[in-house]
């Protein structure tokens, strides 16, 4: 995918080629800042005050105080979702605790740095939309603290490489006998009619689109619960799903070489699908924030 035209940096918007940030930034010297991933429909942030407390609440977990108000990452947002105007995108954003000589305390009087993007959204292939993915069940090795969406993603990433490795679309990660989420995505799985997801805790992010698919659920009367998942639950599961922000919500199919529901997407599956894609079309159209 080709770089954007413009990034936003420290209250600037440059080309990528002239955006510099410190070797001693430490965003790369400890992984020390949070970020976001925002989709955007019709020029427009998707769930945008979602993201914000988000945002908030992952600078409060590591005592950042947040560099701008919500009226102002708005502005920046709209800024840069302009480039690619009514193209389905996403704005990358990340923020770190600045540039400061290589001491773990934190330093004082140090500016944030900011650094912000926009880029157009690249769906799952609709095959996989249509006929879901496999995925594989890893052990989570990651920290007591996966509610931040902190920067510092080795673990993550070496689970999904290793989910790429067997051929796999994502990792399951499984802490103590539970399902936990997915290496980058949350996880769903539909017993007896019945959809459930692990409940918010230290060793989960909150995603925003988990949430608004509990919340469609709850509007249409799908039965819905926030609870433990054990592994053996895994899969006895009629079906398995995983969502994100840029990755929406796509049928797991099949784990560990085991089929899910028959190796094909379910039709709870189909409706959440459904009512999502309404909610999206009236985003565009303004009838929903």
């Amino acid at each position: 995918m080709a770089l954007p035209k413009h990034v936003y940096l420290n209250g600037e918007f440059l080309p990528p080629e002239s955006a510099r940030i410190s070797v001693f930034d430490r965003g790369f010297v400890f992984g020390d800042g949070v970020y976001e991933v925002i989709p955007v429909y019709g020029g427009r942030p998707f769930r945008l005050s979602h993201h914000l407390l988000r945002l908030e609440a992952s600078l409060a977990a590591i005592r950042l105080p947040n560099p701008m108000a919500p009226d102002e990452w708005a502005e920046i947002f709209h800024a840069l979702a302009e480039e690619y105007g009514p193209v389905d995108q996403s704005i990358y954003l990340e923020v770190t605790r600045g540039v400061a000589p290589r001491d773990h305390a934190f330093p004082s009087g140090t500016a944030a740095t900011v650094f912000a993007y926009a880029q157009p959204l690249t769906y799952p292939p609709p095959e996989q939309i249509q006929a879901g993915v496999h995925a594989i069940t890893v052990p989570d090795i990651r920290w007591s603290r996966c509610d931040i969406k902190a920067i510092a993603l080795l673990a993550n990433v070496l689970m999904r490489q290793t989910a790429v490795e067997n051929g796999c679309a994502e990792a399951i990660l499984i802490r103590d006998d539970r399902v936990t989420e997915g290496a980058a995505s949350n996880i769903f799985i539909v017993s007896g009619g019945v959809l459930s997801t692990p409940p918010k805790g230290p060793f989960i992010l909150p995603g925003i689109t988990r949430d608004l698919v509990i919340e469609l659920a709850h509007r249409n009367n799908i039965a819905c619960a926030e609870k433990e998942i054990h592994r053996p639950e895994l899969f006895a599961a009629d079906e398995v799903w995983m969502t994100s922000s840029t990755k929406e919500i796509l049928p797991i199919v099949r784990i560990d070489n085991h089929d899910v529901g028959g190796g094909q997407p379910g039709p709870v599956y189909t409706h959440l699908q459904a009512l999502y894609q309404d909610y999206k079309r009236a985003f565009r159209k303004q009838e929903v924030d």
